[in-house]
């Protein structure tokens, strides 16, 4: 499989997203249904806002990208993960020609939750997330939401559908209307940074 900047690009904007199998060989995915977190259905419990309010994490953008990926892999290790290290490498150069982002909670110094995934177009590709602390990915992935509603952007995908992301208003749709909404957001551009 190629992880060539393009390549990648080209499966995104075709609704595809790469993972490691377990023995560590990278294929091309797509899910039905896909996840997706509506913007106007985003929500946050009233203890995760006091958080936010509070400043108990600092919020940092691209600050160390390559870590971000790398704290989602090791929090993954324990039930195998679909981070391989060739997609690390990969992701990391697509990080440099700016499409790749992460957002970042630290405290003290240290890198204590964050998320990283792909924009293109006004859409925005989830990948994965982790914490150190309690609520750090939580406030990362409010930070996500807001800047990307700030910038413009029409969709936030998040791939499957979690419990924990429906907490936070995510839903599944069709494969079909995903592609018909992720057409329309590559129709535009946003700037993440």
């Amino acid at each position: 499989m190629r992880l060539d900047p393009q390549s990648l690009l080209d499966g995104y904007a075709h609704g595809a997203f790469p993972m490691a199998d377990r023995d560590g060989k990278l294929h091309w995915y797509s899910a039905n249904p896909r996840g997706i977190l509506p913007f106007e259905e985003f929500h946050i419990s009233q203890t995760l806002r006091q958080t936010i309010r509070q400043k108990k994490f600092e919020i940092r953008i691209n600050c160390d990208f390559e870590a971000t990926m790398r704290a989602c892999k090791a929090t993954r290790l324990e039930s195998g993960t679909w981070i391989s290290e060739r997609l690390i490498g990969a992701f990391v150069q697509l990080h440099r020609l700016g499409h790749a982002h992460s957002v970042e909670a630290w405290r003290e110094g240290k890198l204590v939750g964050g998320l990283y995934g792909v924009s293109l177009g006004a859409a925005f590709s989830g990948e994965s997330m982790f914490h150190h602390e309690r609520d750090a990915s939580k406030v990362a992935l409010a930070a996500l939401v807001e800047r990307l509603r700030e910038r413009g952007f029409e969709l936030l995908d998040t791939q499957t559908c979690t419990e924990h992301l429906k907490r936070f208003g995510a839903v599944e749709i069709p494969e079909e209307e995903y592609l018909l909404r992720l057409e329309a957001a590559m129709g535009r551009q946003c700037r993440f940074d």
